[in-house]
């Protein structure tokens, strides 16, 4: 099945909750203002849609091989990957000192969103060569800015990120690659690396790997990592390239999904040790790749949209060809579109969409506005907000990626559970999004211990209460469907307060009753905050429909918040209920092995 960019419904999102137009207004998004995002979004349609969507069947089925040392690439990806690359898409977001377009990190997700919809095994790469950047801007040393840089944002070189081992996966504490300091300032890097994506390739002549390790004389734990940059070749003074560095790959996993994306196992220091760079300093090193993953885990939440869209386009085409069964009064064989409960599923995957698409990119708005305000205060609360909303972002919209995926697999039948149709590897392709860059789990604990004390609990409080004024903006809105959306994300926008109340008050007295309740408070606050933001994009289509506009897309836009607000965020308080009752059942169990 083809793939078409859904650029209305991305630039609706990007103006109705991001805050797009009010930005060119202000000069927050000037650089956006008279078309330019929406030439870029077309323009990244084109490729999507006409050179990667055609390559993911052929990665899936080709996937990446390790060969006689070298990893190769499925047919095409290097072609297309090049193209891409001189096409300027690796330097959107990145800082014009160093090359890049300085253009803000909305439009960025935005075409990221694109990218791993059409080939989410493609966008993989570009994905971690953009956290890389962003770490070694914040902290890198200009000479090291200066070297890896301009290569990295014009995607001549490609960026990883080494943080896992086989004794050490979320537990950083357990890390034991090991460096050494060398006289001439550099270091001596040895130790494994495993599920490294992209670690080694050959799309681009040189990749430069982002590497924690400690040193010897380094404190225990988390305080003695420090972050190393490792290039798979050296660089000369003159910027050529040199020798080659001590690495290599030693193996590619053999994964359940996203077979062209080649995940390695790393080997650093075979003969002598790897030459690294010190980014940051030293003991430090792990709040310099917080930068990198922060990065990824917004990055990864738009992969749970992208996936979920495929999917869902897939699904639909499907149920509009397929006759199955007869509708209600229908003569004969009916479409199976035509079916009420195919209408549901493909209404929760529609809803869910966009409430993810919504969360990713008001997040992306809070990137923005601590980056490009001016006013202190103003960029203090916009990185708060921003930090709130990246772990729901995160854990919201990759489980919505596999749980929308799992429905187009179901509305396709038993041709959804054979490769042939492509619906299953959507699915599977979904499924380690909400593992990647921390997994789901670790996200909600996150959200619950470190972000709603921020500001002592101020921040929530706020952003909270935004949410309830869209819902009361519906309800008195000038419109029977928008008063039902407004009292129903009412509810749910409750439903959130009283529990943050009681997250607030465990992480103080009981803080396992708070652990043991963070998925579902997590899944509640995305309800609430999605359906908010729902409102908001239904309150402005209602509005463009009364003024006279025809577009049916709106009477959809308002139809998808419907749906959420009367069949998914009525959730909300029977997960009110488990975050603040459910915690004993956990907390008890599995007291025996008898168990």
């Amino acid at each position: 099945m083809t793939y078409r960019a859904p650029v209305e419904d991305i630039l609706f999102a990007m103006r109705h909750v991001a805050g797009l137009e009010q930005g060119i207004a202000s000069g927050l998004y000037a650089d956006l203002a008279d078309g330019v995002a929406e030439a870029i979004l077309d323009e990244a349609a084109k490729f999507a849609e006409g050179r990667l969507a055609p390559l993911n069947r052929v990665g899936d089925k080709e996937m990446a091989r390790l060969v006689d040392g070298t990893v190769r690439m499925p047919a095409g990806f290097a072609e297309a990957y090049a193209d891409w690359a001189a096409g300027g898409w690796a330097s959107l977001a990145a800082d014009p000192e160093y090359g890049g377009q300085g253009l803000p990190t909305l439009l960025s997700v935005a075409c990221s969103e694109i990218w791993n919809a059409a080939n989410m095994a493609f966008a993989l790469n570009p994905l971690l060569t953009v956290g890389a950047v962003e770490a070694l801007t914040a902290h890198g040393t200009e000479q090291l800015r200066q070297t890896y840089l301009p290569k990295l944002i014009a995607g001549e070189w490609t960026g990883t990120m080494n943080l896992t081992e086989p004794q050490a996966g979320s537990d950083l504490n357990l890390l034991t690659s090991r460096a050494e300091r060398a006289d001439d300032g550099s270091y001596r890097i040895f130790g494994q690396k495993i599920f490294i994506t992209y670690g080694d390739h050959e799309m681009t002549e040189n990749i430069i790997h982002l590497v924690l390790a400690r040193l010897p004389d380094a404190p225990a734990g988390t305080r003695g990592i420090s972050l190393f940059l490792v290039p798979k070749f050296l660089v000369n003074p003159d910027g050529s390239l040199g020798a080659r560095n001590d690495l290599r790959c030693h193996a590619l996993e053999h994964k359940l999904g996203i077979h062209a994306s080649p995940t390695a196992t790393m080997i650093f220091g075979d003969a002598g040790g790897a030459i690294g760079y010190l980014i940051g300093e030293e003991n430090k090193g792990l709040a310099c790749m917080f930068t990198m993953m922060n990065n990824a885990r917004l990055g990864v939440g738009v992969q749970g949209v992208a996936v979920a869209d495929r999917a869902y386009q897939q699904a639909l085409s499907y149920a509009r060809d397929r006759k199955q069964g007869r509708a209600v009064g229908a003569p004969a064989a009916s479409p199976i579109i035509e079916h009420p409960d195919i209408k549901r599923m493909l209404m929760e995957m529609r809803a869910k969409i966009a409430a993810a698409r919504a969360l990713c990119f008001a997040t992306a708005s809070g990137l923005d506005r601590h980056h490009r305000l001016e006013d202190e205060e103003a960029r203090r609360i916009a990185h708060e907000e921003a930090s709130m909303l990246t772990p729901v972002a995160k854990a919201f919209a990759t489980d919505i990626g596999t749980e929308v995926a799992s429905l187009g697999v179901q509305i396709h039948g038993g041709m959804g559970f054979v490769e042939e149709t492509g619906a299953a590897q959507h699915y599977r392709d979904a499924r380690i999004l909400a593992i990647y860059e921390g997994t789901n789990g670790i996200q909600a604990i996150d959200l619950v211990t470190r972000k709603l004390p921020l500001s002592e609990g101020q921040r929530v409080a706020a952003m909270i209460a935004g949410y309830r004024a869209s819902a009361e903006r519906a309800r008195a809105f000038n419109d029977p469907a928008l008063n039902a959306i407004g009292t129903r994300i009412g509810r749910a926008v409750d439903a959130l307060e009283r529990a943050t109340g009681f997250m607030l008050a465990a992480l103080k007295g009981n803080p396992n009753a708070a652990l043991a309740g963070a998925t579902p408070y997590l899944r509640l606050f995305a309800l609430a905050a999605g359906g908010a933001y729902l409102a908001d994009e239904a309150m402005a289509a209602a509005a463009a429909r009364q003024s006279g506009e025809t577009d049916p897309r709106h009477e959809a836009r308002i139809r998808d918040a419907r749906f959420f607000a009367e069949n998914l965020a009525v959730g909300a308080e029977g997960l009110e209920t488990t975050v603040v009752e459910g915690a004993e059942s956990i907390t008890s169990a599995f007291a025996s092995a008898a168990e």
